[in-house]
């Protein structure tokens, strides 16, 4: 068998790019099918190797004869949790069982642990049907060989948009008595500057206050400079971000959500963080920043025939209680997997 040849992606590198994305589709449908998330090539391309922002996306591909079969993440934390990285393998059906995972996930491993990269995350995907630890799929067994130890599992919720506007009006209706002393606001691109500050505050804490089960994981940096080089970021992708607010009296923010844009190729828009400070809970601010989040993305883009996907740890109820109001539909399990090196 010819030797796995293990390079990292160059900044600028379009056909290497391209050749990655096409064997991660490949990888991933072959575990989930139709449910397989991921990103475009135009996503992708702006920020291989970046180095600026919150977070560097490295990228590297396996070749056999010339030919691109695994392929491999790394995400790194930039400003938090100095410690960890967060690592994806990929490879395509037809050569699996060959070891050429596993010669991946080694030579990540390798460069994360000379880095100080000592706790490593993974999450990788399988069938909804099968368990929640996905105990038997190819993605969970091949953690669990190599180390790996699972500490949460998480359902893959899929919404067709668009939503239907009644629904929209009605949850907006049936939510409104619970907040009126609070302000909603809604709008995409930038976080405006008198919010960031208080939004950072709020959302850096998504990690320590949603469902983590055992894993150990940081707050993330309350950094202006760095998040507004990721929103940088983000416009170079191609993304719109869509995010709703509540500010309490003094203009605080006290809950929040977002939705990626992504780019037309992507079939997936990201719902990505939401959260309400523990302080200001029972006053159905989820549902509210949710339902006003979606209704002006509805407004201002077209979703039409699109998927809106979300994750949600398995024991948050009270998420999955909205998303489902919402007409949020399981598509795939996940599990959080973390691993010390030594």
């Amino acid at each position: 068998m010819s030797q796995l040849e293990i390079s990292e992606l160059e900044r600028g590198d379009e056909a290497g790019v391209a050749a990655w994305v096409d064997t991660a589709i490949a990888a991933e449908r072959h575990d989930v099918g139709d449910h397989a998330t991921y990103w475009a090539y135009e996503e992708l391309l702006p920020i291989v190797g970046d180095a600026s922002g919150l977070r560097q996306f490295r990228l590297f591909s396996g070749t056999l004869d010339g030919e691109v079969v695994a392929v491999a993440r790394m995400a790194l934390p930039l400003k938090d949790n100095l410690d960890n990285a967060e690592l994806h393998v990929g490879v395509r059906p037809e050569v699996r069982r060959r070891g050429l995972g596993s010669a991946m996930l080694t030579h990540l491993e390798a460069i994360a642990l000379a880095g100080g990269r000592t706790k490593l995350d993974a999450l990788p995907p399988w069938p909804y049907d099968a368990p929640e630890d996905g105990a038997g799929t190819s993605g969970a067994e091949f953690a669990r060989a190599h180390g790996y130890t699972f500490t949460l599992g998480e359902i893959q919720r899929e919404l067709s948009l668009p939503m239907p506007e009644n629904l929209l009006q009605e949850l907006a209706d049936e939510a409104a008595p619970y907040h009126r002393d609070y302000e909603i606001r809604t709008w995409s691109g930038p976080i405006p500057d008198d919010l960031v500050v208080s939004w950072l505050e709020l959302s850096s804490t998504l990690a320590t206050e949603a469902p983590a089960g055992t894993g150990e994981h940081e707050n993330e940096a309350v950094d202006v400079p760095a998040f507004r080089e990721s929103e940088a970021n983000q416009a170079a992708q191609g993304r719109t971000m869509w995010h709703t607010v509540a500010l309490d009296n003094t203009g605080t923010v006290v809950a929040y959500t977002q939705v990626a844009e992504t780019h037309p190729d992507n079939p997936f828009l990201f719902q990505w963080g939401t959260l309400v400070h523990r302080e200001h809970r029972g006053h159905r601010l989820g549902l509210a920043v949710k339902v006003a989040n979606h209704r002006a993305l509805q407004d201002g883009a077209d979703v039409s025939g699109r998927r809106t996907v979300t994750w949600n740890a398995g024991v948050n109820d009270h998420m999955i209680a909205i998303n489902e109001r919402l007409g949020f539909v399981c598509g795939a399990r996940s599990g959080e997997f973390q691993k010390k090196l030594t």
